[in-house]
């Protein structure tokens, strides 16, 4: 899909790499890099907000998004659709689906469906929650309890897919001399400067780096910067203070994350 035929949604979203690409940024056309870490298109059928600052409602609306960004795919619509309808097995599945030629809004139907079917589920924490026991490690239990209890992680990551689907100032970036504003490009309100969506927690292990910059390597560098408190700014979500996590803690919290929402389940890997 994109102009030089060498960058796919699954150069950013690789089912090898959690889906997404496992480098701080996404690269694109020309080796163009941009700011944000490519976030997981896993269980992404469930979030009402796409992109990382919201800009998008629902994956129809996030689909061709990317195709058009400069730094991206910079493939222009119109030209995309006539390339696709010169391929005879797109042009005849369009007709045959949609009843039409190639068009921009059947390309984004066909890649929002797709996309839908990359699901994580069935993890041991749903098992634990179903009734085994012994779904989860002593370690994953204890961590389970500082998850729901002493960090309060569930403030933010909550529900059955790991997210509350708002948007949050962690700090992170916020001492930059321009940071990143996030969702107050979008909404234009001063309480969402540095305002970032709450990403999925299905599959963490597998998905780093983490944070909307890609700043943190590891599960534990995400723990410590939260057990600080974060970064002091003044749009600072109310969450966002010194948790006083000891290392057994920190350590239970970590295997929780990687054990416990890790699915052998996980769909189009």
């Amino acid at each position: 899909l994109s102009i030089d035929n060498r960058v796919s949604c699954a150069s950013c979203h690789s089912p090898s790499k959690g889906w997404s690409n496992g480098e701080q940024f996404a690269t694109g056309v020309d080796g163009q890099k941009g700011g944000r870490n490519a976030p997981t298109i896993i269980n992404a059928g469930y979030q009402y907000f796409q992109f990382w600052d919201g800009r998008a409602i629902q994956l129809e609306g996030q689909a061709l998004g990317p195709i058009e960004n400069p730094i991206e795919m910079n493939m222009p619509l119109d030209t995309l659709v006539a390339k696709l309808h010169q391929i005879d097995g797109y042009r005849e599945q369009f007709r045959d689906i949609f009843g039409t030629d190639v068009t921009t809004v059947g390309i984004a139907a066909a890649i929002a469906s797709f996309e839908r079917t990359v699901l994580s589920g069935n993890a041991p924490y749903d098992r634990f929650k179903a009734g085994d026991e012994d779904a989860l490690s002593p370690a994953a239990r204890r961590g389970y309890n500082v998850f729901f209890n002493k960090a309060h992680c569930s403030a933010c990551h909550a529900g059955g897919n790991f997210t509350d689907g708002g948007f949050h100032n962690v700090g992170v970036g916020m001492d930059r001399e321009k940071p990143d504003v996030g969702r107050q490009k979008v909404s234009e309100l001063l309480g969402d400067r540095g305002a970032f969506k709450t990403p999925t927690l299905r599959e963490i292990a597998h998905t780093g780096p983490y944070m909307h910059d890609g700043s943190m390597d590891t599960l534990e560098a995400v723990l410590e910067h939260y057990n600080k408190g974060g970064i002091p700014t003044a749009q600072l979500d109310e969450e966002i203070y010194p948790l006083n996590l000891n290392e057994q803690d920190k350590a239970d919290l970590v295997t929780f994350l990687k054990e416990g929402l890790s699915s052998p389940d996980r769909k189009s890997t």
